[in-house]
Formats: structure tokens, sequence, C-alpha cells
């Protein structure tokens, strides 16, 4: 068999050429503790400095074995440019991602800064980028993802008011996702310029369990469309929560890969969108790298493969406190389980 190199691998995978076996990687982020801690620092440094953000990403990938490596870690780096305040948490021992205390009051009055890529950790995340290409985009895949709008939007505004605003001022909801809809379409491309291999879209706050599939087709799709039709492939779309209602619509929104979670029905997910869109999905991020027995590992991992996967992703963030051994035990079962052809990727 034919052995390819873990970037050959990634691209071949998005691009549906023949592959050696199943990559392992993902589209969200995946840095760990184990790798955190070789590198001699807390996990609130990971955010605040390139180096730490590209060094940790490149552990965890060399640690467990993965394709590729992927930063950011947090949804908090365009609104925290835009000029809200957000909490980094520098002080903790514990795992506490940055959030933001205080949004604003209404989508009318939030403002995108003609200069937010210098703002802020915007600089940050851009030179992380860079020196994953400098220092392993030989080898393995770069990855970097961004929010979709409407969940960026509820990271900008209360996501109770956007949803109350939705059906009753609609037209104000729709004029700042359209905003934020021109800013991911030239941050998308800004990344890949910078050397993203590629750029997941994480529109995580649209599932049929937080808004109607009905509201989904008004005013998510058209825009999630919008920016795939303007983005180079691969294109990416990743929904969390409960899609099975959605997943039609997913698959019109013109994205060459569907990525779901575990709420997901993955084998019906198939059956809908047919074999020739690539299939990302779905394992518990939390359960199965930080709790789960051997047993439980294969198992999951043989039904995600089964019920017609491209590849096995976790179905969100790695949750960084994993057992080293459950995370490398995952991506070796995907490795040997996936070697023969899924319904969008042949086999060499």
């Amino acid at each position: 068999m034919t052995s390819l190199s873990s970037r050959e691998r990634v691209l071949r995978f998005f691009a549906k050429k023949p592959i050696d076996t199943m990559p392992c990687f993902s589209g969200q982020g995946m840095v760990t503790v184990p790798a955190i801690e070789a590198l001699g620092i807390r996990f609130p440094a990971i955010h605040l400095t390139a180096e730490n953000m590209a060094g940790s990403a490149i552990q965890s990938m060399e640690m467990f074995g993965f394709d590729g490596a992927v930063v950011p870690y947090d949804m908090c780096t365009i609104p925290e440019a835009f000029g809200l305040k957000i909490s980094i948490y520098e002080d903790s021992e514990d795992i506490l991602y940055p959030t933001i205390p205080s949004k604003w009051p209404r989508p009318e009055e939030v403002q995108v800064p003609a200069d937010y890529l210098q703002r802020a950790r915007m600089p940050v995340v851009d030179e992380a980028i860079r020196i994953l290409k400098e220092r392993v985009g030989s080898t393995h895949a770069i990855g970097t993802w961004l929010l979709g709008p409407f969940t960026l939007a509820g990271q900008l505004v209360e996501l109770d008011v956007l949803m109350k605003m939705s059906l009753k001022e609609r037209d104000k909801v729709e004029a700042l996702l359209d905003k934020l809809t021109e800013l991911i379409i030239d941050l998308g491309r800004h990344y890949r310029e910078l050397g993203a291999d590629y750029v997941n879209l994480r529109e995580m706050g649209t599932g049929a369990d937080i808004i109607s599939p009905r509201l989904f087709k008004m005013i998510v799709q058209p825009r999630l469309r919008r920016i795939f039709e303007a983005w180079d492939s691969p294109k990416i779309l990743h929904i969390c929560g409960s899609t099975d209602m959605i997943v039609e619509l997913m698959n019109g929104c013109a994205a060459e890969a569907i990525s779901v979670d575990h709420k997901n029905t993955l084998s019906e997910t198939r059956s809908k969108i047919g074999d020739e869109v690539i299939l990302l999905g779905d394992y518990d991020g939390f359960t199965l790298p930080g709790q789960s027995t051997p047993d439980e590992i294969q198992a999951a991992i043989k039904k995600c493969i089964d019920s017609g996967v491209d590849a096995v992703w976790p179905g969100c963030d790695i949750w960084p406190d994993i057992r080293s051994e459950n995370l490398k035990m995952i991506n070796e079962t995907i490795k040997a389980l996936g070697t023969s052809p899924t319904p969008a990727v042949g086999r060499l």
C-alpha cells in the first residue's frame, strides 16, 4: 500500500482522490493538557501568544498522531477585535476558555472596525498560522475555523435577543448578519493566503434544537451559501447539536463537506446527502477521549465508519483534559479501521 504524508492524505481527502487510510484530524480545537504541560505553560497562555498557540497545536498533533494542527482555540478573537472586553482567566489553574462578560444590547449597535485585523489577538492568530506553515506545513495539514454569521452574531449580541428580534425585527438582525457574512468571506480568504489548507465554518448555534428549520432556511442558509460560493475549496460546514431535521438544508449551502456532532444520526444523514458529499463526524469529544474504555472507543469509531463517514471527526472541540492512552487509541483505531473506501473517498 502506498503511504502518504499527513498533508498529502488530508489534501487528497478533500479533493476526493484515493488515499491510503482515513486521516485523523479535525476542524475544531484539539489542543490537549499533556501537550500544554510539555511546553511548561498553563492553559490560559495558549490564547495569548502566537508561539504558545502554534506550539501547543504542534505538540498536540505530534503527541497523538494527528494529520494536522488547528488554531485558534476560542470564539472571542473577533468580538474582542470589535471592542468587547473578554475574560481570559489568566490566574486560573482550571480549563476555562475566554468568555465575553457583556455584549451589545442590540444588533444595530454592532460596528465592524475597518482595522479589525490589526486589533486585539487577531495578529496572534495570523502569526500562529504562519508559524504552523513554516514549521510543519510541508508535512502536515494546517486547519483553522471561523464561526458562521448567526453564531458569531450570538457572540456579539445575546442569543435570546437575536432570537426574539429574528421574529419581530428581522431586518435589523439580517443587516448584522450581512455585515458578518462579508467579514467571514474576507477572513476565510485571508487565512488561506496565510497558509491554512482548509477553513471550517462552524455555524454551531443553528441546530434544530436552537432555531427552527424554517428560520434556518430564511436567514441562515442564504448567507452560508454566499460564503461557500465565495470561498475556494475545500468548503466545510459544521453545525453542532440536533441536525437531522436540517441536513438537506445544510447540503444546500454549497459546502463540499458536512460535519456533524454525536446528536446527529449519521446513517440517515448519509442517505439524505448521497455519496458525493464528504461526511465528517461524530464522536463525543469529551467522553470518548476522557472517560471511555478501550472497548467503548473501538465500538464508537467502528459505528461512525459503518454509518458512512468519510473521516471520523470529534463532534466539537476535543476537551483538553484527555487521557493520553484514550486519544492515542482513538487515532490508532481510525487509521486501522479506515483502510477501506468510504462513500466519497476511495483508497489507493
